[in-house]
Order: C-alpha cells, then sequence, then structure tokens
C-alpha cells in the first residue's frame, strides 16, 4: 500500500515531492525527441505486449487519485512530473516533455492560480498559470473533442480572438483601451476542419458548425477554410452561410492551403454526410433542442466558443431534470426525476463524467479532464474529516479509472482482452463506490482488495 497521505501532506507542505515520487516509479531511457533532459518514471506490470499511457503527475487529487489509480491496476505506464512548483521550477518545461510524449497520455487539470515557491524565500503566482495553453503550443495540440451524450464538440485549438502570448496585451494609458494581437495558426484549423468532416463522414451524425465569419475575421478565414475543405466532396449542406467564406477570403485561405501537405484531402472525395452552417451564437439553443430530441450531432466550434458550448453541455442536465420535477410537483405528482431522465433514455449527468480527447499535429492523442474542486477537497482530507460534520461527500475517483479506460483502449484497439479486464475493474469500483461514498483512503483499500491488478 502507498503512504498516501504522507504525498498529500508533502506536496501540501512543500516538501520534496519529486523525491517522494521518485522513490514510487522508475527511470526509463525513453525521452520524447528534442528533450534528452526529460524525466520520465515507468511502472506497472509490463507483461502481455500492452502498450503503456503517460500520465501528467500534476496537482491534488489529480495527483493522488492518479497515483492511487495506477498502483491499483498495475497496467504499464510512463509518468512525468509536472505538478505546480515542478512547473515553474522546470520554468514549463516539463509540459514540453509531457507534450512530446511518444504515446497516448492523459493529462489532468493543474492549479491556474497557485502560489509556489519563488527560489529566494518568497511566494509568486505559479509561472504559466494553469499550464494549458503552453502545453497546447508545445504539444502541437490542434483541437479537442468532447463527446456527451448525443452531442460532439470538436473544439479548434487554439483558435482564439485574442493571443495567448502575455506579451502581446497592452493597455492604452490615455483611453484605456485594450489592445491584443490574434495568435491563431491557420495550419490547426485545417487539421480541426478536417477531423470534424471525417468525424461526420465515419458517423453518420449531423454535421453543425459554429462559426461568425461575419463578425470575426479570424472565423472568416476558418469558414472559408471548411469551404474549401467541402469543395470535391460528397457532403451535402443544408443551412449554408450567405456569403462562400473561401471566395471572400481567398487570397488568406490559399496561404495556409500552401502550408499543408500535398495529399491533406486524399480521399475526401468519397466522403459523404450532412453539414448545417450557423452562427456560433445560435448554437447554445440548438445544442439544447439536439439534447432534448436526442439528435446525435457533431459540433465545430472555436476555442472560446468550444468552451462555452461543452460547459452548457455539461450543466444544463442538472436545471432540465429540476424543471420537470416543477411541472410534475405542478400537476400534483412526485417524481425522481433523476430516475425519469434515465428511463427516457438520456444519459448525461452532472458533467463530472464528460471526457475529452486533445489531438495533437503528430502523435497519439491527449486524453484530458478537469477537476474543480479538488484542491478544496484535498484539503479536507488532511484536515481529517472529508465530511465536514456531514455537509459534503468524500472525492470520488471514479473519473480516473474512467479516464483510464478510455486511454488504454485508445492506446491498444482491438485488445478485447483488456477491454474485458478494464470493464470488469470498472464494476468492481462500481461495487465498492455503491451507496454512501467510502473515504477516499478506505476507498484505496477497498479496491486494492477488490480489484486484481493487471498480470499480462
Amino acid at each position: 500500500m502507498i503512504d498516501l497521505t504522507s504525498i498529500a501532506r508533502t506536496e501540501s507542505e512543500g516538501g520534496d515531492l519529486f523525491g517522494a515520487l521518485a522513490a514510487l516509479y522508475e527511470a526509463t531511457d525513453l525521452r520524447p525527441d528534442g528533450y534528452p533532459e526529460a524525466v520520465v518514471w515507468k511502472g506497472g506490470n509490463d507483461a502481455g505486449g500492452i502498450n503503456p499511457v503517460a500520465h501528467s503527475l500534476t496537482d491534488a487529487y489529480a495527483l493522488l487519485g492518479t497515483v492511487a489509480a495506477i498502483d491499483i491496476l498495475g497496467l504499464p505506464f510512463y509518468a512525468v512530473p509536472m505538478w505546480s512548483q515542478y512547473r515553474h521550477d522546470t520554468r514549463l518545461a516539463c509540459l514540453a516533455w509531457f507534450g512530446n510524449m511518444p504515446c497516448t497520455s492523459i493529462k489532468w487539470s493543474t492549479a491556474g492560480d497557485a502560489y509556489v515557491n519563488d527560489g529566494a524565500g518568497g511566494r509568486v503566482v505559479v509561472m504559466g498559470k494553469s499550464g494549458n495553453a503552453p502545453l497546447r503550443t508545445q504539444a502541437g495540440v490542434y483541437c479537442n473533442v468532447r463527446p456527451y451524450g448525443p452531442i460532439t464538440v470538436v473544439r479548434s485549438m487554439p483558435c482564439l480572438p485574442y493571443s495567448q502570448n502575455r506579451g502581446a496585451f497592452s493597455v492604452d494609458a490615455q483611453s484605456g483601451i485594450i489592445h491584443s494581437e490574434m495568435n491563431t495558426p491557420g495550419v490547426q484549423m485545417a487539421y480541426a476542419n478536417r477531423l470534424f468532416l471525417k468525424m461526420v463522414h465515419e458517423t453518420g451524425r449531423l454535421g453543425r458548425v459554429a462559426m461568425k465569419p461575419t463578425q470575426a475575421m479570424e472565423d472568416g478565414i476558418n469558414a472559408g477554410l471548411h469551404a474549401w475543405l467541402l469543395q470535391g466532396t460528397g457532403f451535402a449542406v443544408g443551412r449554408a452561410y450567405a456569403v462562400d467564406p473561401y471566395e471572400e477570403n481567398r487570397e488568406a485561405v490559399d496561404r495556409i492551403v500552401g502550408l499543408l501537405p500535398a495529399d491533406f484531402k486524399a480521399g475526401m472525395d468519397q466522403w459523404s454526410g450532412r453539414v448545417e452552417q450557423h452562427i456560433s451564437d445560435t448554437n447554445y439553443g440548438l445544442l439544447l433542442w439536439d439534447l432534448i430530441e436526442q439528435r446525435d450531432c457533431i459540433v465545430l466550434a472555436t476555442d472560446l466558443d468550444g468552451d462555452r458550448l461543452t460547459d452548457l453541455l455539461a450543466d444544463v442536465s442538472d436545471p432540465l431534470r429540476a424543471f420537470a420535477g416543477r411541472v410534475a410537483g405542478h400537476l400534483g405528482q412526485e417524481a425522481d426525476t433523476t430516475a425519469l431522465w434515465r428511463d427516457m433514455g438520456y444519459r448525461t449527468g452532472n458533467g463530472r463524467d464528460m471526457t475529452s480527447v486533445m489531438h495533437r499535429m503528430s502523435g497519439p492523442p491527449i486524453h484530458e479532464q478537469t477537476l474543480g474542486s479538488a484542491d478544496a477537497m484535498l484539503l479536507r482530507l488532511l484536515a481529517g474529516d472529508e465530511w465536514v460534520g456531514g455537509s459534503k461527500q468524500p472525492y470520488d475517483p471514479r473519473i480516473h479509472f474512467v479516464l483510464i479506460r478510455d486511454a488504454y483502449l485508445d492506446a491498444n484497439p482491438g485488445n478485447e482482452r483488456l477491454r474485458t479486464w478494464l470493464d470488469a475493474a470498472l464494476d468492481s469500483f462500481d461495487r465498492v463506490y455503491s451507496g454512501s461514498r467510502p473515504g477516499f483512503l478506505d476507498g484505496y483499500r477497498q479496491l486494492k482488495a477488490a480489484i486484481a491488478p493487471w498480470n499480462g
């Protein structure tokens, strides 16, 4: 058994977390290309020909939950140190190490406003804050894909209407006007557009495009790339933009096209499906209708709009269930709206189980997940009362097992033995965590007893 409390306390008190974790895992000769100085550990049972997955060891329960889950499961893995103090100490270099690992990876959200030691006896906000933007840039991420219920959002990255370069921002002292420059790489936009069309073609789902080509120059270029990609394909376009964005922005779009591989559109003449082109704002209402009507669809959005769409998708099911309860009460009925929701065929919960996959320009994808209040929950564990006098619930580590399952199946396609084993492990988890949720440490002990580790 691993002393998880000691690890958590070491992190909380600013102790030698690197030494504590290095003692758990082995050093490995594997290095991401171009980073000979990278720190990469390995662990688990590498028997059975399983392709390992790389874990990011970040902060709070993202760190502790990962350490517990990989110990319970025993699958072969790599691990890269990435917690806030280490990110700061390495001047974000560890983000590049992880982002360029040559294998399927799992990245957890990191503390965006954490205070760390500055090396001179003081405290400062961690460099790079959450590290999300630098990681995506270092890893060559061009989009992430978030499926939830009937709706899948393809979020083009970075694809922002503002720069991620802090130095590009300025405020005029006389007028107070804020200036920034756009930092949207067109090549990444082209790859995101192509992945969106590929998914529409392969799944048969309705494709929705969420852009604002009439108001944002960036989206005009993005929509122009989309229109160029549609040329010569079998896609049917229902609702279409009034002006062809490729013709309107041909010169700029062609500059991007000239940077793409010569075979970028190879095979697309055989692709088909149905695509609807919308102004981005309308997709918030469309998402609600698609969810209610259980219409399978795939939405292509920019980074900013895609983030808002997935937030709404994660949060909207609880209000819909609550409203159903109010309607039932108005009609004089009592209803278990959670059971009703499930019985009617709806599959969305509260967003905590929404997974996300980042696609890189080269290399396997990175599975990612956000843990909103993990730092506060970990403090409750260290204080000795995860229940806070009965007003709270302990941390639920299920998402770790769900994300690990997804990543290993992605890294080992067609391995039915692995799929069966992972499904059984998740079933065992659900039995342990059914009913009253155990405390985190008790849950760890019960899961260690209930799940036989991978033995190859």
